[in-house]
């Protein structure tokens, strides 16, 4: 009669016990039956069980503000204050977003003459040097919020060669009190050939940035910001909801291609894979002749993907109230932090990751 692996182990185990002086067994002498599997899963990382109600510590009010952009830098900013002070006094939000390019037009042919240097010492911008950045800068300041500042076509000139430049596509990030808190430049510049429909190449004229930006908000917790093409890169977002970041928020400018087909999809995709709030504040579209036009409709979408709130073409604010609970409710129900198999696939936020430039 043929001995199973399984009896066999016993008899061994049960050898050992009856004669104490026989010498301890190696772990080689014991055969394991295929029945058993070594089980090598790392231990998750801390963000993934960290309860969702300390990921947001207290419930609080985001706003996107849809705005036009014009050919008037001046008019732009000044627009965007009234429109943030507004916004402000109808939702009560505490975090405000506004669109990508929001102080110019959007197209590489305007990025050169409306790119704008951020200042060396950030308590001290200049006027005339840095003007989107002192209008953002009191925005938040006047406003008491956190200010994610769409983006700015931002001039990085060579100290060894002034004749040498560099324009990123940049958001800046504000606190209540006016302090930069952090910049993101566009990680993946949007190069796209659509055959018809439409072709476009920012790294003619831009350079790509080279980090992942996630801010901490001392009152509610960590939020991650990127731009627009970046939605389109898992990876950023990922690594963002392992680190803890209760939203991810895109000032974007998809265009009328692009946008029916992928906005709203990518944005609740964003949110789904990560059980997390996303935000994407667009540009209001603008359907004059030879402009870029941007698709509108910023939206809002919760941790189970659900679009809280939806812009439509024009000028508009929406808004949602962020609750801590709802990510714990979300991450509790479909439990996808405790059923990741890191034995399987890497771990993408435990690799090499750039939060420095």
């Amino acid at each position: 009669m043929r001995t199973s692996p399984t009896l066999g182990v016993l008899r061994i185990l049960t050898s050992s016990l009856a004669h104490p002086s026989t010498r301890p067994i190696s772990r080689a002498q014991i055969p394991l039956p295929s029945l058993f599997r070594k089980m090598s899963t790392p231990a998750p990382p801390p963000a993934q069980t960290t309860p969702g109600t300390t990921l947001l510590r207290q419930p609080v009010t985001l706003a996107c503000v849809q705005l036009p952009s014009t050919a008037s830098k001046s008019t732009n900013l000044s627009h965007a204050a009234s429109a943030v002070s507004s916004a402000v006094k109808s939702t009560k939000a505490k975090i405000v977003v506004l669109p990508e390019c929001f102080n110019s037009p959007y197209g590489t042919d305007h990025f050169p003459s409306y790119a704008e240097p951020l200042p060396s010492d950030p308590a001290n911008p200049s006027p005339e040097l840095n003007p989107s950045f002192l209008a953002l800068q009191k925005i938040a300041r006047e406003n008491e919020v956190y200010l994610i500042g769409g983006s700015i076509p931002e001039l990085v000139v060579s100290e060894s060669d002034p004749s040498s430049k560099k324009y990123y596509n940049t958001s800046l990030i504000f606190g209540p009190g006016g302090k930069l808190l952090a910049t993101h430049r566009k990680v993946h510049l949007f190069d796209i050939d659509i055959p018809d429909k439409i072709k476009f190449t920012e790294s003619d004229i831009l350079s790509p940035g080279n980090k992942l930006t996630v801010i901490d908000l001392p009152e509610y917790g960590k939020i991650a910001v990127a731009i627009c093409y970046d939605i389109r890169f898992p990876e950023l977002a990922i690594i963002a909801a392992r680190k803890g970041c209760f939203a991810l928020i895109y000032p974007g400018a998809f265009n009328l291609t692009t946008g029916p087909l992928h906005w709203k999809l990518l944005g609740q995709a964003r949110a789904v894979d990560n059980q997390l709030y996303v935000a994407l504040c667009s540009p209001a579209r603008d359907i004059t002749e030879g402009v870029y036009h941007a698709y509108g409709h910023s939206l809002i979408v919760d941790p189970m993907a659900q679009v809280l709130a939806e812009a439509g073409e024009g000028e508009q604010v929406v808004s949602a109230l962020l609750d801590g609970s709802k990510i714990e409710e979300a991450r509790k129900g479909i439990p996808l932090r405790d059923q990741r198999r890191f034995d399987v696939y890497p771990d993408v936020s435990e690799g090499k990751v750039s939060y420095e430039e």
